[in-house]
């Protein structure tokens, strides 16, 4: 399970999140970015998306993205959809050689905070039956399983647990 950290505040000069590992800073992705990100896509993913997908889902009218940087390196993305009530995490990943250092909690946080911004009643996603790391993540963070998406994950036919966080009301 990811280590916790102390909820990250923004320091409005600098861009850096305070309470999280060295300096993390958060920017949107851009397709500069893409060699970077699908290196951690391949490290971290057995069937990873390709960088035609990505390029299709950033330019989604509704698609946002938060690429996680330190110092110049980015080690971590989380790719969402903004619909009207609620936000759809379409993928999330850490490199291997910066997790357990709350950069994916880091992540999910900020797109909570943006759900909120935004009034949205809920944070949504799918993660597979097998990824039970994610799994307590995502429940420590409040999320709580809701349904069961079967033979969702069209590479290898595993199903996906569909995992939400309702929210309270605008904040």
């Amino acid at each position: 399970m990811e280590r916790l950290v102390e909820k990250p505040t923004e320091d409005a000069e600098a861009g850096v999140l305070t309470g999280s590992p060295d300096g993390l800073r958060f920017r949107p992705m851009n397709s500069s970015d893409l060699s970077e990100v699908i290196e951690i896509e391949r490290a971290s993913f057995s069937y990873p998306w390709s960088a035609n997908f990505f390029l299709q889902e950033l330019k989604v009218n509704c698609a946002r993205s938060l690429l996680a940087v330190v110092g110049d390196k980015p080690v971590g993305y989380i790719i969402y959809w903004l619909l009207q009530h609620e936000i759809d995490v379409h993928n999330l990943a850490v490199h291997p050689s910066y997790r357990r250092q709350g950069i994916g909690k880091a992540l999910l946080e900020a797109i909570i905070e943006e759900a909120r911004r935004q009034r949205a009643n809920r944070v949504t996603l799918e993660v597979r039956k097998s990824n039970e790391a994610a799994q307590k993540l995502y429940q420590a963070m409040g999320f709580s399983a809701q349904g069961l998406r079967t033979a969702y994950y069209s590479d290898d036919g595993e199903d996906a647990l569909i995992m939400a966080l309702e929210l309270e009301g605008p904040v």
